[in-house]
């Protein structure tokens, strides 16, 4: 989506939050309310609202899956981020084995235009928003963040899990780790990375690394929201190094910029440790901050 079409719609969203009447209602936490933002079958997200009286602070869940599986059913609830007074909105998408790149990142940034739109009516803060994202997620997340940050419309802050960065340096890194890949090589033309992109990644490498988070902020200069940033260290499919390229590309982008970054000692490619504390309650407590 060109950066100009995306301001106008960004924008005008907020123009319409603030224009309408707010319908806010106090109402407790119950079972998630799908909500279409699109008119194709994946393009639904659902939403829940804590206790109390909204406009509710958001955090957005995008689910992993390589780009070709996957629901936001598969992201858990997590009653604390309720309890802390945070609507919870998860996001499908298109996947890859009926649409290429760059439907999934068109579908997330619709999904924030709408919650913009339509924000005040279903409860919701749109000027506070979260992106969190596992796996493939975490890509979505992150480029959805750089894509708001490109029109001047921030999140107040990004949460990324064990996701990959740059599709052109998967293999190297796996490599200089000493782990076969798990998945087989990123670079060969049947990899989930490829099929996404439509063309193996180890025969237009640079494209390949235009698309992805890694190289859109070698090329952006603006401040950043703040980021948090977990991987396994003994993640088998996604090696770590594409944790530690974020966090550099990241300060290189923006020095100023809020960085938590860690690597979970023993934890693979999600899983129990970044479900459960310490992760969990870091997480927390990077989400509470961010709102405010």
């Amino acid at each position: 989506m060109p950066r100009l079409i995306r301001r106008t719609l960004l924008l005008g969203g907020l123009a319409a939050v603030a224009a309408g009447t707010a319908r806010w209602w106090w109402r407790r936490a119950a079972t998630p309310v799908d909500v279409a933002y699109g008119p194709g079958a994946r393009q639904v997200m659902d939403v829940t609202l804590p206790a109390g009286v909204g406009p509710h602070p958001v955090l957005v869940m995008i689910h992993g899956g390589a780009f070709q599986t996957g629901d936001k059913s598969d992201l858990a609830h997590w009653p604390e981020v309720l309890a802390a007074g945070v609507a919870i909105v998860r996001l499908n998408y298109r996947l890859s084995g009926t649409d290429p790149w760059p439907a999934q990142g068109e579908d997330c940034l619709a999904a924030i235009v709408h919650l913009q739109r339509e924000g005040a009516a279903l409860g919701l803060d749109p000027a506070r928003i979260v992106l969190l994202g596992q796996s493939a997620g975490a890509f979505l997340a992150v480029s959805t963040a750089l894509s708001l940050v490109e029109v001047g419309l921030a999140p107040r802050g990004v949460v990324s899990l064990f996701g990959p960065m740059d599709f052109s340096t998967m293999d190297q890194d796996l490599a200089t780790l000493g782990r076969p890949p798990a998945l087989g090589p990123t670079d060969a033309g049947d990899s989930p990375e490829s099929r996404l992109l439509g063309y193996p990644v180890g025969e237009n490498r640079a494209a390949a690394r235009a698309m992805g988070p890694i190289g859109r902020l070698d090329q952006l200069r603006e401040p950043l929201p703040p980021i948090l940033i977990r991987h396994g260290d003994a993640d088998p499919m996604v090696a770590d190094l594409q944790a530690k390229r974020l966090r550099e590309a990241w300060l290189a982008a923006d020095p100023k910029a809020a960085i938590d970054y860690a690597l979970v000692p023993g934890a693979g490619h999600g899983g129990t440790p970044f479900e459960t504390d310490p992760v969990r309650a870091e997480i927390l407590a990077f989400v509470q901050t961010a709102l405010g």
